[in-house]
């Protein structure tokens, strides 16, 4: 590979990434499920938004057991959603406008209508076909009991028996089988499917629950493990987590992306110890790896800092760049975190989980102060080096939808937990989107206004303050922030990935942060002459000498960074 051939396929390194959630970004057919062609619509939006890539949530053929996340078929665009037809015409209005195509991969687990599936249950016990998924014996007397007393990440026993007497392993909903990753034919399949989705323009993939893949089910601690336990480990021996051989399996895909030109590229969703983090962010591996931790803070200084430094020292390790997340399709939109009681981890996600389950009323949502907070962590996101990712709506700053009634909400969690009716899932950040404010069509513009069918899942009246083309005509809207700072983000964007503590960066050593954390300020540079600086103390910051280029909300009368503000600074 050339020096060019490299430097090309770095795109990703400072890339402002935009996550679809393609049932629900925008719907042309009035099914109530947005579509492939619903992306091409409004790819001059995102062009506008100033955004450097989409991601696209799962758009292949399923049952939706787990939005998506149960795939039939790995090569293929759900009917409901489109064609491969209107994938490629998506692909090509993407890249007319020099926005790049990421897609989600889901190597951990299949759907149980996968061909695949299919043929190791009509296969039978000790066929190569069932040898592509985890089956075993049950136990017991007639092998009636699971092979062990596991409970999968969504509750309930992760194992699920067939006819046959057999049982197959789904860490997550039953619809979900694990795959074998012991077998050749897995390896086979998943480089075929990366294959096609690379020679249809696809830029690159994120790979969803890329932890997990390499299983060692002969270990004697399977007793003492459950698939609900994190990897915790340093040293790369958890039996079904972080194993050390996961990274075999990325050199393959490695391999595959480097045959491109440019090079393919890829982002791990890995819950991993933060000490092994770096192992999927190598140019050898992966390439990059999601900061989650910058993603599930309470809004308090410290916090902030503790998860930028993690995220700038993953990066000198590896040798890749950071990423920096605020929201995704399985988090609480962070607009809604901000706006709740903040208070010291770990009760703060308790709090957001609790508030949900009693739909919105358990605790107030101060979305004034929930916004003024929104809009500080995008400066303070945006002006770190490395890769930023949006969801979609954050932009417009959303809300959770808190009050979904519990008949017509979709995530497996709230159902097949072990909480079962003490979790309310991840269904309010996965609303559709509100394009128009004016509510002709009952559907804010997510549908024709001629659709057959509602939404699937149901958007609430406030939503008319938020559409698209109420907050395009407001200069002082959170979109037209995002504009404004994804377009000097360009301009300003260093050359290197560096960070420089400023003598205002301090912690104030008193409690007047957020309901009584401690305060402080962060305030760091980059290495061309620009810093940002963020206000969590009550107390007005002073900040550096230099020229003021954006700030989140206005300065005092003497020019200091109120509380919950941050500020883009031209030093002298």
């Amino acid at each position: 590979m050339t020096k060019e051939q490299q430097n090309a396929g770095l795109w990703w390194q400072n890339a402002v990434v935009y996550q679809i959630y393609p049932r629900s970004f925008a719907d042309t057919t009035g099914s109530g499920l947005g579509d492939i062609p619903g992306i091409t619509a409004h790819m001059d939006y995102l062009k506008k938004l100033g955004v450097d890539a989409i991601w696209l949530s799962p758009f292949y053929p399923s049952a939706l057991a787990d939005g998506g996340y149960d795939v039939d078929d790995y090569r293929n665009v759900d009917p409901r959603l489109g064609t491969m037809d209107d994938f490629d015409a998506m692909v090509d209005a993407a890249h007319e406008r020099d926005i790049k195509v990421v897609v989600d991969i889901v190597p951990n687990h299949s759907s149980n209508r996968h061909e695949y599936f299919k043929a190791a249950l009509k296969a039978g016990p000790g066929s190569p076909e069932r040898d592509r998924y985890i089956f075993r014996d049950g136990r017991g007397e007639n092998g009636e009991l699971p092979p062990n007393s596991w409970e999968s990440i969504f509750g309930g026993s992760a194992w699920e028996r067939v006819e046959d007497g057999q049982w197959y392993l789904h860490m997550f909903a039953p619809e979900q089988p694990d795959w074998n990753w012991d077998n050749p034919d897995v390896h086979e399949e998943f480089l075929t499917t990366l294959r096609f989705w690379c020679d249809h323009g696809t830029d690159g993939f994120r790979v969803d629950v890329a932890h997990a893949l390499k299983k060692d089910m002969n270990s004697p601690e399977l007793d003492e493990v459950s698939p609900r336990d994190g990897a915790t480990r340093t040293d790369g021996s958890h039996p079904l987590f972080d194993r050390n051989e996961v990274h075999e399996v990325y050199a393959e895909w490695r391999k595959l992306f480097n045959e491109y030109n440019p090079p393919r590229f890829a982002v791990a969703e890995a819950w991993v110890n933060p000490a092994r983090q770096y192992l999927y962010a190598s140019p050898d591996d992966l390439g990059q790896i999601f900061n989650f931790a910058f993603a599930t803070k309470q809004w308090g200084r410290n916090n902030f800092h503790e998860a930028i430094e993690a995220g700038i020292e993953t990066t000198e390790r590896s040798g890749s760049t950071a990423t920096w997340v605020m929201s995704n399709h399985d988090l609480i939109r962070h607009a809604s975190r901000f706006a709740l009681p903040q208070i010291p981890a770990p009760d703060q996600h308790q709090v957001a989980v609790d508030w949900l389950l009693r739909d919105g009323k358990s605790y107030t949502e101060n979305r004034e102060l929930g916004t003024k907070r929104s809009r500080a962590a995008l400066l303070l996101e945006m002006a770190l080096p490395g890769s930023a990712y949006v969801y979609q709506g954050e932009e417009l700053g959303l809300f959770e939808v808190a009050d979904i009634p519990w008949d017509q909400l979709e995530d497996p969690s709230a159902f097949s937990s072990h909480d079962a009716g003490k979790l309310k899932g991840r269904d309010g950040c996965r609303v559709p989107l509100p394009w128009v404010g004016a509510d002709e069509d009952g559907s804010f513009g997510f549908s024709p206004a001629d659709a057959s069918e509602k939404p699937h899942l149901p958007q609430p009246a406030w939503f008319k303050d938020f559409a698209a083309d109420v907050e395009d005509k407001d200069p002082d809207s959170m979109l037209n922030l995002y504009r404004e700072v994804l377009r000097l983000r360009h301009e300003l964007q260093a050359d290197d990935h560096s960070v420089q503590w400023l003598d205002e960066d301090k912690e104030s050593g008193l409690p007047d942060g957020a309901d009584g954390l401690p305060g402080g300020v962060i305030a760091y540079a980059r290495s061309n002459g620009w810093a940002n600086v963020t206000n969590f103390s009550a107390t007005p910051a002073e900040l550096p000498s230099g020229r003021v280029l954006l700030t989140s909300g206005p300065l005092t009368a003497d020019g200091k960074l109120p509380q919950d503000t941050s500020a883009w600074i031209k030093l002298d």
